[in-house]
């Protein structure tokens, strides 16, 4: 295809000629017979976004979630009336995502009984890392006798046990073409080899339109009660002696001086990452960048999360919250990602919380950490492979593409994915907004 009259973001007018890869970069190119031809109309072309942290699955599957988060239930008497009117769904439960303890305080199977129906009712944390099932439910996946419902996500001994219903791939996959993504890096650990079958079928039959990448079987989630650094360790080791990388999930202090431990006494692979870096205590900072390690992060929990922030956590710790500047000061390889569906999943309002830090409530949480829009803009644009190195629009580069009907300028003072009107992958549109 030829995208005539489009503006780069260093404000050269170009047309582009590409397929699965760019072809010509130049002014005033002819469309070749049976070319398509999409005008961008002196808008801004950039290529395609890449999230680099997501859960595909979890993503597709909260799309017809109850959401029982802070934003949408307010206390005990809230979470049990949502939950009362539920739907159920096909499977016979009633699935929800989201809570924080701020709602109603710790979950378990006896106050859930309280709190729910009858049926099967589980309710994710809104770290993504565990899930509370009540009494029904726990009978339904076999484990009518587990003493508290209390389950980790990634325990497939458990959730292998349920009727896995659809999940709406495509509707996820258009959602995240209309803001111009165009790659994915799946992060859900413990994946077999039949998921990611799974997924690249999807994609190869156009339902999962975006170019997915999986941390899986590189990716650890580590638990503070049970942190083990020998084990690390060793696992790591092995990850490296099969040239594979890891990649850490890391959202606590400890579990981030463990993983730091644990890859210097191992040694480091070019692409190995630690996931979040939530909290990145000073003396980190420099460990990480002697590493060489890529960080992948999400400033938008500040936007998203901050308030509760301000009230949780002690004020002489917010400056190592969701750190960005300092990181990238410090030379870390750092890639932004939304990590949805814990995060909202829109890279645009990612970048603006890069820039802005601001928590719902209107205070900036971290000033030292911000950063320019094109900065944020461009730790959007790595490749699965290299997500810290930004890709340009330029002969040789991957045919994804994302078009937009403002200027360069105006695109990087609002930062806003409304103004997305076409995506390309692969040579081919994906999403062309039609009002």
């Amino acid at each position: 295809m030829l995208i005539r009259r489009a503006m780069l973001l260093d404000g050269r007018s170009v047309d582009i000629r590409t397929g699965a890869q760019i072809t010509e970069v130049a002014s005033d190119l002819e469309p070749q017979p049976e070319e398509s031809v999409l005008d961008a109309a002196g808008g801004t072309v950039i290529p395609g976004l890449h999230d680099h942290h997501v859960h595909v699955h979890s993503a597709a599957a909260a799309a017809d979630s109850l959401r029982v988060g802070v934003a949408e239930v307010g206390d005990r008497d809230d979470l049990a009336r949502a939950l009362a009117g539920a739907q159920v769904g096909a499977d016979g439960w009633i699935r929800a995502v989201g809570y924080h303890e701020s709602v109603a305080g710790p979950l378990d199977r006896h106050r859930l009984d309280t709190l729910a129906p009858s049926v099967p009712v589980r309710i994710q944390h809104r770290s993504g890392i565990l899930w509370t099932l009540n009494s029904a439910g726990l009978a339904a996946v076999g484990l009518a006798d587990h003493p508290d419902g209390r389950l980790r996500s990634a325990d497939r001994t458990w959730s292998d046990a349920l009727a896995r219903r659809a999940t709406a791939l495509d509707e996820l996959s258009n959602r995240l073409s209309g803001y111009g993504v165009t790659g994915l890096t799946d992060a859900t650990p413990n994946l077999d080899i039949a998921d990611i079958v799974k997924l690249e079928e999807a994609h190869r039959q156009g339902g999962l339109q975006q170019r997915v990448h999986h941390l899986a079987p590189g990716k650890r989630i580590l638990h503070d009660e049970s942190l083990d650094l020998d084990e690390l360790i060793d696992w790591t080791v092995r990850r490296h002696r099969d040239n594979a990388p890891v990649a850490v999930h890391c959202v606590t202090a400890a579990q981030l001086v463990i993983t730091i431990a644990a890859l210097r006494a191992a040694g480091t692979h070019p692409d190995d990452r630690i996931e979040h870096a939530a909290v990145v205590p000073d003396d980190c900072v420099a460990e990480i960048a002697a590493l060489g390690v890529t960080v992948v992060t999400q400033p938008n929990f500040v936007a998203e999360r901050g308030d509760q922030y301000l009230t949780d956590v002690p004020a002489d710790e917010h400056p190592q919250l969701w750190r960005l500047a300092s990181l990238l000061d410090a030379g870390i390889p750092v890639a932004l990602s939304t990590d949805m569906p814990f995060g909202e999943g829109d890279p645009w309002a990612a970048m603006r919380a890069a820039v802005h830090r601001r928590t719902p409530g209107g205070a900036v949480l971290g000033a030292a950490e911000r950063v320019d829009a094109r900065t944020a803009l461009d730790l959007f644009l790595g490749t699965a492979t290299q997500p810290a190195v930004p890709r340009t629009v330029a002969e040789g580069q991957p045919g994804d593409l994302c078009v937009l009907e403002v200027t360069p300028e105006r695109l990087l003072r609002d930062l806003d994915g409304r103004a997305v009107v076409a995506t390309v992958i692969d040579g081919q549109v994906a999403y062309r907004r039609t009002a």
